[in-house]
Order: structure tokens, then C-alpha cells, then sequence
């Protein structure tokens, strides 16, 4: 297992460095000149050269690339072009916001999106399977700007229960998880409700009825755990597009996390910030499958990692 996991992190740096030259090319093809959004739009172009020269555009790619790059290697982002402050700050500040709403999603995502589909299982084909599946259906379907948006019209403005904006308290949590982890919820019931299904027509667990075993033993003992390892791994990729998919979110409920300073850098053609923050999802998204590749052994324990 530890030569298996070192090996898995030694190839995270090959994958990073693909990423990062993407990612590179990727943001110096967005239209607009950063050097004119950073002196205003009344600049002269003598000014706009010098801003252009102090930030470093006026350098060929490649050479721009190796900078970035060894820089990065040495935990300096550079700094942004929007507010004059260093990247990791501005990463530092917005990092928890997110990385909080992304568990909150998840963690009731999980736990509802399991359970409708453990239900919609065991009663194949009966009112609360439709009932579970029409909800999932539902949840994957409605668009999560416009769930977001139909919330704050119904708890926010016409009940005010609870806040639209900021991160204060736990009030501000529930709104914005809501959103987010629905489309998750719908997923993982349908996803559970198959492996589900398919575990239930097993031959082992045929005997353990016919032995007397009662019915939620069954399905918790023998069932569960059996269908775990499907589930756990599109538990792995969703928590991944959770922390991707906060973007659209945060920016509905001006969420101060990642995905608003995304949205904002990227408006700003704000280059290190853009850079960083995709190399960051990326690399979020490589030890997420990582950590659901060791918790296959757990899981399943005749599982061998060479």
C-alpha cells in the first residue's frame, strides 16, 4: 500500500506539468490586454507599455512560462494583477469559505442521496422507488443558478428566514449547500440505487435470507458494504466537482471563496490568480482520486495494490 501511494504521488508531478502549460496557454488566450484593464481604459499607451513591462507581458511565452513555473516550484504565485497582493494571500482568504461550503454540500448530499437511494433499492419498483427516482430526476435537471435563485426568492424575500449573501454564520450555509450539493444528491441516489439493485440479486445474499438473517442486517451488513465501492468512487469525483462547480454558486450568492475570485480574475484577465486557482482545482481533483483509490482497501479488503 505505501509503495503504491508513494508511486501515485511521484506521478502527480508529470500531470501537474501538462496542466500547467494548458492552463498557461489556455488563460494567455483569453481576449483582452490585463496591462490595459490594470491602467484603466483613459491610459495612454505609454502607460500601458510601462504597466505592461512591470507586470512581465511584454516577454515572449515561453520565457514568461519558465518564470511562472520556477517561481511556482519555489511557492511564489506571483502577484495579482487585480489587487496588487500576493496570490497565496488572496488563495488563503477565500480558501476556507469554500473548502466549508464544499463539506457542508457534501456531507447532506451524501447522507440524503445514499439513503433515497438504499429506499428506492429495496423497494424496486414501488411508490418509493418512483417517488426517490422522480426526485432525483428532479435535482439533476433544474439548473443550479436558477435553484439558487428560486431559493432566495422564497426563504430570502418572501419568508426572510435566512440571509442571500456572506459567510457570517451557519445561517448563510444553508442556502448556498443546498444549491450545490442537489444535483450531487440526485447522482449519488441513482447511482446507489444500482449498485444497490445489483448486489441485492446476489447468490450470498439470497442465503442470508434463507437463513433467517433479519432484513436491515442484510441490507446493512452484507449489501452495504458490498455496494460501497462504486458509490465511494463517484463520491470521490463529485466532491471534486463540488469544489469546481462552487463557481456558478458562490457567484449567485456572492460567495467570498474561490470560485467568486475565480470569476472576478478571470473578468480582470488577472493571469497568476487564474493560473493558480486551476492548478489547485487540478490538483484537488488528483488527491481526491487518490484518497478514494486507498480507501478501495479498506473497503473491500481482497483488494491488492501493486
Amino acid at each position: 500500500m505505501l509503495n503504491y501511494f508513494l508511486k501515485r504521488l511521484l506521478g502527480l508531478i508529470p500531470t501537474l506539468l501538462i496542466v500547467a502549460v494548458l492552463v498557461f496557454l489556455f488563460v494567455h488566450m483569453l481576449p483582452g490586454d490585463p496591462a490595459r484593464l490594470a491602467a484603466g481604459q483613459e491610459a495612454d499607451e505609454q502607460t500601458v507599455a510601462m504597466v505592461r513591462h512591470e507586470l512581465g507581458l511584454d516577454k515572449p511565452l515561453p520565457q514568461q512560462f519558465v518564470s511562472f513555473f520556477t517561481h511556482m516550484l519555489q511557492g511564489d504565485f506571483g502577484t495579482s494583477i487585480r489587487t496588487r497582493r500576493p496570490v497565496s494571500t488572496e488563495i488563503g482568504e477565500r480558501f476556507f469559505p469554500t473548502v466549508m461550503l464544499t463539506i457542508t454540500s457534501m456531507v447532506w448530499a451524501v447522507f440524503f442521496g445514499m439513503g433515497i437511494g438504499i429506499v428506492s433499492a429495496v423497494f424496486r419498483n414501488q411508490w418509493p422507488d418512483r417517488l426517490g427516482m422522480t426526485l432525483a430526476v428532479s435535482g439533476i435537471s433544474f439548473p443550479a443558478f436558477a435553484l439558487g435563485m428560486l431559493l432566495m426568492q422564497i426563504f430570502s424575500v418572501q419568508l426572510g428566514w435566512l440571509p442571500t449573501v456572506g459567510a457570517a454564520t451557519w445561517k448563510h450555509y444553508i442556502l448556498p449547500s443546498i444549491t450545490l450539493g442537489a444535483a450531487v444528491a440526485a447522482v449519488m441516489a441513482r447511482f446507489t440505487r444500482a449498485s444497490f439493485v445489483e448486489v441485492i440479486q446476489e447468490d450470498f445474499v439470497r442465503t442470508a435470507r434463507a437463513k433467517g438473517v433479519r432484513e436491515r442486517t442484510v441490507i446493512i451488513k452484507h449489501c452495504l458494504r458490498n455496494a460501497l465501492i462504486p458509490v465511494v468512487t463517484m463520491m470521490g469525483l463529485q466532491f471534486g466537482f463540488l469544489l469546481g462547480g462552487s463557481i456558478l454558486v458562490e457567484a449567485v450568492f456572492n460567495w467570498p471563496g474561490l470560485g467568486r475570485l475565480l470569476v472576478d480574475a478571470v473578468q480582470m484577465r488577472d493571469y497568476p490568480v487564474i493560473q493558480t486557482l486551476v492548478l489547485l482545482f487540478s490538483l484537488e481533483f488528483i488527491l481526491i482520486n487518490l484518497v478514494v483509490d486507498v480507501l478501495y482497501g479498506y473497503i473491500n479488503p481482497t483488494i491488492r495494490y501493486k
